[in-house]
């Protein structure tokens, strides 16, 4: 790694920026009041706003917002970048991660501990010669060090957990109005619960290789017991037990609550998430939506793996979403 200080070259900005929280919601244990799995939200925004709807990012996995942040290797990351295209950008860290306190005796019982070996696995260039963007050496340890510094375990329950990102990012939307989701990896199934349970509110959605197939079992993490989600969503006609939806052919089903609105997933070139985002989008499809899938390659971005919102071209990653944003929601504020 480099010695050189993170804030010798950095350029400087002007942005306002600040934080807040969503509370979460007041449980009683052991005769005494808690507060059960509130949500931290940092936000910053342009001198001068362009785009009128707001944007929040999503994390994946057991990381933090930080993601959105910085780079790995110390570039401006996706938030910055986003507020110098004309948005305001909020970044949550979602129930039980980062600066979101957990106990387990009021949040719920954790998952795993992530690690080295799982890292490696999800994020650097394995047998796959096309992967030519990860950010550091894959022999860099104290880059490999910092890089997993970050991460935590996801609750145990993946229900839970889902319910609980989506009631916290729904209680957002309620405070800031309407905005667009960006999620990346294990939040995806919390963008298609946050807008069933605002429809009004979202806007659109960008999903990064979200978490899936549809009914898949994801390793360390759990069932994925309602297709793209491991938590209810409301179908139409409703469904009460969730292996109807497993059992009936495509279609039979209906989420209202995402009919017409503007949905992009985003897949890399050499990424073995990426083959989940096909069959997530036709479900979705199938069920009503507007889902597209955007294969990196197909304009021009290459080289790229499941961390390709950091990765040394992240940039060149996020132009065509940026376009997209332009094609899909550029309206008047």
């Amino acid at each position: 790694m480099s010695d050189e200080k993170p804030w010798s070259h950095a350029p400087l900005r002007n942005i306002r920026r600040g934080h807040f929280w969503i509370p979460g919601e007041r449980v009683t244990h052991s005769g005494r009041r808690y507060q059960r799995a509130p949500m931290y939200v940092e936000w910053e925004a342009p001198e001068h706003v362009i785009h009128p709807y707001p944007i929040i990012l999503m994390h994946g996995g057991g990381f933090q917002g930080t993601e959105w942040f910085d780079t790995p290797d110390g570039r401006p990351g996706w938030a910055q970048r986003l507020v110098e295209a004309g948005y305001v950008a909020l970044v949550i860290d979602r129930p039980g991660h980062g600066r979101s306190p957990l106990h387990t005796e009021i949040t719920g019982a954790m998952g795993p501990p992530f690690s080295y070996e799982a890292a490696r696995q999800i994020y650097f260039p394995q047998a796959d010669p096309r992967h030519t963007q990860w950010p550091f050496d894959a022999d860099d340890e104290g880059a490999l060090d910092a890089f997993v510094a970050g991460y935590g375990p996801l609750p145990a329950d993946l229900c839970t957990s889902q319910t609980m990102d989506a009631d916290r990012i729904a209680a957002l939307l309620d405070r800031i109005g309407p905005a667009i989701l960006l999620t990346h990896s294990a939040s995806g199934p919390d963008g298609w619960l946050v807008a069933d349970r605002r429809p009004d509110l979202v806007r659109g959605i960008i999903a990064i290789e979200p978490m899936g197939p549809p009914f898949a079992t994801i390793p360390n993490i759990g069932p994925m017991t309602w297709g793209i989600a491991a938590a209810p969503l409301a179908f139409e006609p409703p469904v009460q037990d969730a292996t109807m939806l497993h059992a009936t052919k495509p279609g039979t089903y209906r989420l209202p609550s995402l009919a017409g609105k503007p949905i992009l997933i985003v897949t890399a070139e050499a990424s073995a998430f990426a083959a989940a985002s096909p069959p997530t989008a036709a479900f979705l499809n199938d069920a009503g939506a507007s889902a597209t899938v955007m294969h990196l390659p197909d304009h021009g971005v290459h080289g790229n793996g499941h961390g390709l919102i950091y990765e040394k071209n992240s940039d060149a990653a996020l132009a065509p979403v940026l376009a997209w944003l332009a094609s899909n929601l550029e309206v008047s504020a």
